[in-house]
């Protein structure tokens, strides 16, 4: 049976088989697979940019948390993190 993805959209490795652990989209609380989710980690300073740069012009340095998001696809191509690519580029990707 002919597939559509090399990897069929998960990032499970050769000949890794069974089930992933479930996440939750951050955005619509959809249900997924941990592989198949696209995570994004972001940064987060409580302190104002401007001010972040001359704190550091002095030398200070300026503590961040990151913030980690689990995105199905659905949201995830919505929002504009991914992008969905053509049928051509597909083919040309997956050619052995």
């Amino acid at each position: 049976m002919p597939v559509k993805r090399k990897n069929r959209g998960r990032r499970k490795g050769k000949g890794r088989k069974g089930r992933e652990e479930y996440v939750y989209c951050s955005n619509c609380g959809k249900r997924i697979p941990r592989d198949k989710a696209i995570k994004v980690e972001r940064r987060l300073t409580p302190v104002d940019p401007q001010l972040a740069k001359e704190l550091r012009k002095q030398g200070a340095v300026i503590m961040s948390t990151p913030i980690l998001k689990y995105y199905c696809v659905s949201c995830a191509v919505h929002y504009g993190i991914v992008r969905i690519g053509g049928y051509s580029e597909r083919m040309a990707r997956e050619e052995y």
